[in-house]
């Protein structure tokens, strides 16, 4: 991921960002529309991703940032997605996908990136996949959005 998640919701806010990859985790609470979240940014290098697990107690959330031009790296976040859908504590928790960087040339649309991380087979999740660019903050309030009118439902 090229960016953290929090500065991902940061550059939403219309503020400026400088952005690196997110060693250990990061915590922010957002507010949209009156619903609180605490949002738990965790690193996606392979060192860290053996902790994930800590973070997932009481998660109503997953949220998957894809980097819409990083064909090889999808391998890896379809590997990873299927891991955490898998453990006992994310069994009630709804997953939203930002397809980001669709302002690239040459990037994977969210059609594509759905396809490909099978989502059509994930039955026991709700779930939404969301163009958006983080740059611009195309699409992330439609993301939002939609956890908004997800949350407290499971």
């Amino acid at each position: 991921m090229t960016a953290t998640f929090c500065n991902f919701l940061l550059s939403l806010m219309n503020e400026v960002v400088h952005t690196s990859p997110t060693i250990g985790s990061n915590v922010e609470e957002i507010v949209v529309k009156n619903t609180h979240f605490l949002m738990w940014d965790i690193g996606g290098q392979e060192s860290l991703r053996s902790s994930w697990n800590t973070y997932y107690s009481n998660t109503e959330f997953i949220i998957l940032v894809v980097d819409s031009t990083d064909r090889e790296r999808l391998v890896i976040s379809k590997e990873e997605l299927y891991k955490m859908l898998a453990h006992e504590d994310l069994r009630k928790a709804a997953l939203l996908i930002f397809a980001n960087k669709q302002d690239m040339k040459d990037c994977m649309s969210a059609a594509e990136i759905s396809k490909y991380l099978t989502l059509s087979s994930i039955k026991d999740h709700p779930w939404h996949i969301q163009s958006c660019c983080a740059l611009t903050g195309e699409g992330l309030c439609q993301g939002l959005e939609w956890m908004t009118s997800r949350a407290g439902l499971r």
